[in-house]
């Protein structure tokens, strides 16, 4: 995929396995987490595993309308 890409960014759908698995690999730079004004009182997680803080950083914010979108910087596991 990064070599068809040629430089470009690769954009992961399909659901939390799918991205932890990219994660557990270490083949993620970056999350962006879409938060929408919905009060759930309870469902699944965001992500089937956990990715703890000290591989995240915070590098952007932005709102449009309702929403707020929340960009990661990931760290690769192996240097966490």
């Amino acid at each position: 995929m990064v070599n068809a890409a040629r430089g470009k960014n690769v954009w992961l759908t399909g659901g939390g396995d799918l991205v932890g698995t990219f994660a557990d690999h270490g083949l993620l730079d970056e999350v962006i987490l879409g938060v929408a004004p919905v009060t759930l009182g309870a469902g699944a997680p965001l992500l089937p595993r956990r990715l703890l803080s000290a591989r995240l950083n915070l590098i952007d914010v932005e709102r449009v309308g309702q929403f707020a979108y929340l960009t990661y910087a990931l760290r690769d596991p192996a240097t966490s």
